[in-house]
């Protein structure tokens, strides 16, 4: 109901402003499309701008963190969107805003969207891992080259490799590069190149454009194609700022055509320069050897024993001759006491041999048996012996026995 209202009859402004409130509470959630302005985050609360996409209005926001991050694309300045949101009137300061209950991207951010949904489900089957990246040859024989006919990415890849390296070998193959029929296009050139076999680096080059007219670079066909392509593949699409899918299942990414062009071959003048300088420090370190060698043999001939070798020989040489000397003096010494020795020992043995007795007289009688008489008991008269002398021997008969009396 309309309040009763006049100038006796006046209504307290908190009754204004709680009719207000109630008003605008019955209106319910509704959608809304508009332009997100100067989001920002106070503990767990965002506070934002709504502005209308054609008029000049605009009215003011909140959201949980929650709701804001649960956004299929992130919300930032400029973001369109169409919200689910819920008019509110915060009557102690008069305050009119929007609570929002959900998020959408609309627009570009849908697009965005849809490219982070694809983007994570490719990579969740690691089509983008890093252990896929094929390194780039040094110097192709042939580079392949996908690109629009008589564009301006085209322009700059032949250029910039032709001034960077002017023998290259570059094979061209011409393909839509935006609209439906791109994705396609680029997958036939893209596999009539990685089938040829002196192809050995294959470019696809496009330049800047909206998301819309890249859109055909993050198409999930083309991916899978660039993966499992055999040939190693650089993409260069767009500027820096863009990255479309393809950047992310590329071999290599290359910032800009002109970049892929520094990135496939080498600078000749480079490569001269970098031979020259290797060329001089291997001329430098066989220098520094030789020398080194030279100085090592200069201070080998400088020793004495290489100064005059003979020198060595003789001061060793009358090492051997002196210690030969005192081996001779010391066998003639030791040859002279064992000398002496035997000549002892001979004059005892002598001395008790039995022909130093049998030469003062005795003699050795014998039986015929040939063992030694010794006594008259084993005698007879008639018996025959043998007596050993000094010089022989002689047989005698025994005739007569005498037994010397006993002292």
């Amino acid at each position: 109901m309309a309040l009763e209202t006049s100038a006796d009859n006046p209504a307290p402004l908190r009754s204004i402003s709680l009719a207000l409130q109630g008003w605008i509470a019955r209106l319910g959630a509704v959608w809304v499309e508009a332009e997100v302005v100067q989001p920002k985050l106070s503990g767990n609360t965002y506070y934002l701008t709504l502005r209308d996409l054609t008029a000049t209005m605009s009215i003011s926001a909140i959201a949980f963190r929650g709701v804001i991050e649960s956004s299929a694309t992130p919300v930032t300045d400029g973001t369109r969107v169409i919200v689910h949101a819920k008019p509110e009137f915060y009557s102690p300061n008069g305050r009119l805003s929007l609570k929002v209950l959900e998020i959408r991207p609309t627009g570009e951010g849908e697009l965005l969207a849809q490219l982070e949904r694809r983007r994570q489900l490719l990579a969740a089957e690691g089509l983008f891992e890093a252990r896929w990246k094929r390194p780039l040859p040094l110097l192709p024989r042939s580079i392949g080259l996908v690109t629009g006919k008589g564009s301006a990415a085209e322009r700059d890849v032949l250029q910039n490799v032709h001034d960077r390296w002017p023998g290259a070998s570059i094979v061209v193959r011409h393909a839509l590069m935006q609209g439906s029929q791109s994705a396609m296009a680029v997958i036939g050139a893209l596999r009539e190149l990685d089938a040829a076999e002196h192809v050995d680096v294959i470019v696809i080059a496009r330049g800047g454009g909206s998301l819309e007219d890249l859109l055909p670079f993050s198409d999930e066909a083309l991916v899978r194609a660039v993966h499992g392509a055999t040939t190693p593949v650089v993409s260069a699409i767009g500027h820096e700022p863009d990255v479309p899918l393809l950047d992310l299942v590329a071999d290599l990414r290359a910032s800009t055509p002109t970049d892929a062009a520094k990135r496939v071959v080498p600078h000749v003048g480079d490569e001269l320069a970098g031979l020259a300088a290797t060329r001089e420090r291997a001329r430098q370190a066989v220098s520094a050897h030789l020398h080194r060698e030279a100085a090592g043999l200069a201070a080998l001939r400088s020793r004495p024993v290489l100064r005059s070798p003979a020198a060595f020989v003789d001061a060793q040489q009358d090492v051997v001759s002196a210690q030969r000397e005192r081996a001779r003096l010391a066998m003639r010494a030791r040859l002279n006491r064992a000398h002496d020795e035997v000549g002892h020992h001979l004059a005892r043995v002598r001395a008790l041999s039995p022909l130093a007795t049998m030469q003062r007289g005795y003699a050795v009688a014998l039986d015929p048996s040939g063992r030694a008489v010794t006594s008259m008991e084993s005698l007879t008269p008639g018996d025959d012996l043998v007596l050993h002398l000094t010089d022989g021997h002689a047989t005698v008969r025994v005739t007569d026995l005498q037994e010397h009396p006993h002292e």
